[in-house]
């Protein structure tokens, strides 16, 4: 993809004097090549917002914005001369003209409006997976970075490795062979991030002075604090979370729908345990999504096996040999079967062994695809400064990969099949379904209405 001039960057995050005075190493000649650092406003800086606050201090910070002081406490003692804010749309408010770019690292049912308000002021933004927590958020980021002329990422970072690319070029060049089948797993849910409540209704009281319920809560209901949700429980309730496959799904199922060109399932089928109350997830499912034909390339099964679950072994294994116990996929070609432990595809193979080792000098013949290397935050910020290609996770991409995790979650949430109608953005037959492709949003926090 062609680069993005300076002039359009320049163009679209203009920097302005306001209620701070940046210092000038930080606006640098814009003519000159790696001179220019971003001013780059972090929401959200513990867990992953971490990251995130290390990423954007190899450009040029401007704000940390986080809602729980203790869980901030670390980034802002690394950060202490950087202005802190509790809310967001409070921070672009005041400091909107010194912002360059946003990267958000909240909770999954915040993304949205976060994202949402930053890119309505012309900022570039950077969101955590699951893109977002309902399937219209999603479609509507896609239409809001086209209609803002933004540069965007998602941070699923499997998307940068060398491995990626390793599989893309695989299925590309017809190693494999046609692929109808592909198993992906994962170990969770698990400690700490998925853990029921021993008891139901769960115990509610006053919120701790340091941390802004309200704010935190953000466009769901308004309800009692409960440290059953927070710092990290949250991720297992429905209104909050979107489950295992929110938290893993965007990284497990990138290679296959980015290899197989997958695009929206047709169906998908859930098996599960019954939830422990109400509102949280199921402890344990099978998902299955049906893809159907694309053109040349035939239907895909592609199953997702969570904790507890027996996952079945490739037809080509080595005997013996255990699944990656952490998580995986494969997929089952009419030539190869290929294979990728963990998460994420750090190391692909080509199984049973011998029969990798036996195609590896072929497979080294073939055409690479350009590297990204150090990750989707840095690859995110040379191509808004015009020094690379457009980000691979973009926003058009990330969509329609979220949705299909999406989909997933609401099979999971509802216990239902799922007949889908992408184009009518509905599940056939049922809508009751509507308020959960399309959540309700509290005054305040509406974005996105008129795209």
């Amino acid at each position: 993809m062609a680069k993005i001039s300076r002039r359009g960057f320049l163009g679209s995050a203009g920097v302005a004097a306001g209620a701070y005075v940046l210092p000038r190493f930080a606006i640098g000649n814009p003519e000159t090549a790696g001179s220019r650092r971003l001013n780059v406003a972090v929401v959200g800086v513990s867990g992953m917002g971490g990251y995130a606050t290390d990423q954007a201090a190899k450009e040029h910070m401007v704000a940390l914005c986080d809602v729980d002081d203790v869980r901030a406490a670390g980034a802002f003692k690394k950060y202490p001369d950087v202005p802190r804010f509790k809310d967001f749309r409070v921070m672009l408010d005041k400091l909107g003209k010194e912002i360059d770019a946003v990267s958000v690292s909240t909770p999954d049912h915040t993304h949205f409006a976060a994202a949402m308000a930053a890119m309505e002021r012309g900022k570039h933004v950077f969101v955590q997976k699951p893109l977002a927590h309902n399937i219209w958020q999603v479609r509507t980021l896609a239409k809001a970075a086209k209609h803002y002329g933004v540069i965007t990422q998602m941070g699923n970072q499997g998307h940068t490795f060398p491995g990626m690319r390793r599989i893309k070029e695989w299925v590309d060049a017809d190693v494999i062979g046609e692929v109808r089948e592909v198993i992906t797993w994962t170990d969770r849910p698990n400690p700490p991030w998925f853990i029921p409540p021993k008891a139901y209704p769960i115990a509610t009281g006053p919120a701790p002075a340091t941390l802004d319920w309200d704010v935190w809560q953000g466009p769901t209901a308004a309800r009692p604090y409960s440290a059953e949700y927070v710092p990290v429980k949250w991720r297992g309730w429905w209104d909050y979370g979107c489950g295992p496959l929110g938290d893993i799904g965007c990284h497990t199922f990138d290679a296959p729908f980015w290899a197989l060109g997958l695009g929206a399932p047709d169906k998908v089928e859930v098996e599960r345990r019954e939830p422990p109350c109400p509102g949280f997830i199921s402890m344990s499912s099978v998902v299955t999504y049906h893809f159907p034909a694309r053109g040349a390339k035939p239907p895909v099964v592609l199953k997702w096996y969570e904790r507890e679950r027996e996952v079945p072994k490739p037809k080509r294994w080595d005997e013996g040999s255990a699944l990656d116990k952490e998580g995986g996929m494969y997929m089952e070609g009419t030539k190869e079967t290929l294979y990728a432990a963990g998460m994420r595809p750090t190391s692909p193979q080509l199984k049973p062994n011998a029969r990798f080792m036996e195609l590896k000098p072929a497979l080294t013949k073939i055409a690479r695809l350009p590297d990204v290397g150090n990750g989707p935050i840095e690859e995110w910020t040379r191509a808004i400064k015009g020094e690379g290609p457009m980000p691979g996770s973009h926003f058009e991409y990330a969509a329609p990969l979220t949705e299909m995790v999406l989909l997933g979650a609401l099979a999971q949430r509802t216990g239902q099949t799922l007949e889908w109608d992408a184009a009518a953005m509905k599940v056939k037959g049922m809508p009751e379904l509507d308020a959960l492709i399309r959540e309700p949003a509290r005054e305040g926090w509406r974005y996105g209405e008129t795209l």
